[in-house]
Order: C-alpha cells, then structure tokens, then sequence
C-alpha cells in the first residue's frame, strides 16, 4: 500500500515501545499496541521522545461504559490530549480477550476521515476481512484536526467474553518529518452485559443522581452521596446502624448482601431497598468520562451505569418540603433555635409543621452540604468525623451577590460525608435571595434562595 505525507501512529515492540512512521493517509495494518501486533523491525521509527512521554496522553471511552450487548452498536471516543500538537491521527483494533493476537471482536464502520483496512492491507469489504486476515483496523485517512475522535463498533453477535479494544495516537507538531511528534497508547476492557432477568438487579435510565434533597445534577465526586434507584436492587428495607454495621469509625461497604463499586473502588452503603440504595463514593476513583458503577447483590450484578465523575460537586440542602411557588428555599437552619424546635430562614408558613421566618442581617445560620472535597485533618471517605475540619477548598457563599461570613466550614461532627457551614448573614435587604457557592476554582449557582427581612 503506497502511502504519502507522513504522520505518526504507535507500536508496542514485545514489551519495549517504539514509534511507528506512518503517514497522512493511514498506518499500515497491525500497529495499535495489542498483542501480536509488529515491532518496529521492519518500519522507520520516530525519535525523541518515549511512548507515551510527551507529556500527554490518549483516553479511551465507550457509550456502553464497561460493557457490551451482543450485535449493538456504540460509539468510542477517542480523547488525545498534547498542548504541542496541531493535527492528529489514530489506529484502533478490537480483540476478544480469549485470542487477542489472531482474532477479530465484533466490526468497525468508518466515519468521516476514517477507513478501516485488514490485516493484509487490504481495504475490508462489506462481508468484512477474510477469512485468513480477519483481524481490522480502522484508522484516519486524513489527518484529523480536532483531539477528539468518535469511532463506530457493532459487538459480536453473540457473547464471547471480554473484549478489548486497543487504540495508538499520534499527537503530531505538523513539521512534515519524523520528529517531534509524541505517540501515547490505551486500551478499554468491555465485558459483556448482564442478560436481564426477573431476578437480576437493574438500574433504571437517569437512576444515579445526588442525594435526595441536595441538587440532583449535582454530579459524583469523591466523598460525595448518591441515590441509586431501579429494580430487585435488594430483599430487605433498611439504613445501616453505626452500632453494630461499623468497624470502629468505619462505614459499612456492603448492607445485608448488597454492595456497590465506582471505578473499581468500593462504595460505603448508608441504605437499601429494593427500588434504592444511597451509597457514599469512595476516594481514589478515576476522574472523568466513562467512570463505571456497578451495583451486586445475592441475586447478580447490574449491568455497569457509565457517570462522569469530578474533583468537586458541591449541593447544599434543599428538600422538597422547602419548595413552594416553585421557588426552592435552602435549609437554612437558625444556631440559636431549640434543637427540640427547629426554625428555618424561609417564608413563614412555607410547609406544615416546619417552623420559618425570614433571616436578620447578622443572624447566624447553618447550611448542610455533600461534595465540598477534602478536609484538614484528612478524614477519608467512609469514615466518620470525630473531630472540627477545615475545608481544603476555600468556600465563598453569596446571598446575591453579596459574600456571607463562613465562621466555619467543614464536615459535620459524628456523621460521615456531611458538610456543615456556619454563615453570618450580610448586611442585604428584605427578600428572597439567590444563594451562589464559589469553591476550589468553581462557582456553582444551586438554584436554591433564602429569605431575609430587615428588622422594623
């Protein structure tokens, strides 16, 4: 296959990386990294710089999460991050695990800037390779200018266990020669999903969400609280008892037979149902796209639900009782108020049986919160706070835009995962007023307000 305008892709050679020199319209088959793939031997290499050495990197993602349904097609996300290159190529190949050097896993269909060729260089054609080069490989046929590269996959169309898909990028400065270019491999491991019985476990579209009564879209961070909800998810009805579910000052990572994972990591299990499980996210998950959380129980495994996870994801209080008019008040509780008889910053009357008035300039009040990140002294997730904190993150809180007084801002004593702010309420006029968070580099609008008056 004659080929021109040179540009890069990559190559495991055994267990040593080398650099392929490939070009503009396409690397030759069987340079993507898996197994069984060529060494360098016989091409010319770049030079300079390590696989993945220059100081970024390629990601690999896939719509399906972690997994794949036989014969369904999803979409894999190709992310190159380099801040030198200027245009960018790709080879990716998909393997089932059982014979990940011979063997072909599902089919590509190329998009636009793409092809996808075999293992003998030939284009492949509509019934697929053949049958003595099975193996394809889709790749750019242009150079790309953009870092993020969708790429289309149909599953096989039975079960054949796990699958890896294998990807080499080519970062490229542009130049016109075999320097300067840095070339960074990956590879996604897809198991396949779960076949869904009457018994199995299964979390509904949309069913992971913040905690109730904190902004739902809030995200998922570490140390922060989620709300799974679906079907068959558990037998029995329960939140878990410090007492006799803990291990010292340790949460529980599973609840009368049901656990959860995120990333790998165990999650720590407040409570479960058979139609929701409330589960604080562990530190040291991954950060990003793509991050699986896969719920087990006696019966099975959930097919694994794909979040997007984050640093921070900061929601305060805000339950359903304090909405009315459809404005969302936070839960703004007065230091000075009764614990027997709690009284709210909020609209008088706003719910039965809750007790609210509107907030005074200088009135000290208490806000609640999940995903504000780490604190001083460290206190992991999943462990219970017996001590003051002091956030990490620097918090600001706004009422409009005018910045509160925070006298202290860190994790509530004797719970785990829980934030509590006490606030000073600033010198602003009678209404109600929009409450903005800034914290560790984010400003977060909650869409939640709190009433002040002025005194008469």
């Amino acid at each position: 296959m004659q080929k021109a305008t040179k540009i890069s892709t990559a190559v495991f050679c055994g267990l040593i990386p080398a650099f392929l020199y490939s070009y503009a319209t396409g690397p030759d088959p069987r340079y993507t990294g898996a197994p069984g793939d060529s060494t360098c031997a016989t091409a010319g290499c770049h030079t300079g710089t390590a696989l993945n050495g220059g100081g970024g990197s390629v990601q690999l993602a896939s719509s399906a999460g972690a997994s794949y349904t036989p014969g369904q097609q999803q979409t894999l996300t190709i992310t190159i991050t380099d801040s030198n290159a200027r245009v960018y190529g790709f080879e990716a190949s998909a393997r089932p695990d059982s014979d990940s050097s011979k063997s072909q896993a599902g089919d590509f269909t190329a998009g636009t800037q793409q092809q996808v060729i075999c293992e003998n260089g030939r284009s492949k054609a509509a019934s697929g390779c053949a049958a003595d080069s099975p193996v394809q490989f889709i790749e750019h046929n242009r150079p790309f200018g953009t870092n993020v590269i969708d790429v289309t996959w149909t599953a096989p169309p039975s079960d054949v266990g796990p699958v890896t898909i294998y990807v080499a990028a080519n970062a490229a400065n542009g130049n016109g020669n075999e320097t300067g270019d840095h070339i960074y491999a990956t590879k996604l491991q897809l198991t396949p999903a779960v076949p869904v019985t009457s018994n199995n476990p299964v979390i509904q579209d949309g069913g992971v969400s913040s905690l109730a009564g904190y902004q739902p879209s809030a995200g998922a961070a570490p140390g922060t609280w989620l709300q799974i909800s679906g079907s068959n998810l558990a037998t029995t009805t329960r939140t878990w008892d410090p007492a006799t579910d803990f291990n010292g000052n340790n949460a529980p990572i599973s609840l009368d037979g049901v656990s959860v994972t995120i990333g790998g990591k165990d999650a720590y299990v407040k409570s479960v149902s058979p139609v929701q499980v409330t589960v604080q996210v562990p530190d040291g998950i991954p950060i990003g796209d793509g991050v699986p959380l896969v719920l087990t129980n006696a019966q099975e495994q959930t097919s694994p639900y794909v979040l997007h996870t984050s640093d921070l994801a900061p929601a305060l209080m805000a339950p359903a009782a304090f909405k009315v008019s459809g404005t969302q008040y936070v839960s703004a509780l007065f230091a000075s108020s009764d614990p027997s008889n709690p009284v709210y910053a909020a609209p008088t009357g706003i719910a039965d049986g809750v007790n609210t008035t509107p907030a005074m300039p200088g009135d000290i009040i208490i806000l609640s919160g999940i995903g504000f990140g780490t604190v001083l002294p460290e206190t992991s997730a999943g462990v219970m706070a017996t001590q003051a904190t002091a956030l990490t993150n620097p918090v600001t809180i706004l009422f409009g835009d005018t910045p509160a007084i925070v006298q202290y801002a860190g994790l509530a004593l004797n719970d785990v995962g829980m934030y509590q702010f006490i606030v000073q309420v600033p010198n602003i006029g009678a209404g109600d007023w929009p409450i903005t968070l800034q914290v560790g580099g984010l400003t977060v609008t909650s869409n939640v307000f709190i009433t002040t008056g002025q005194p008469q």
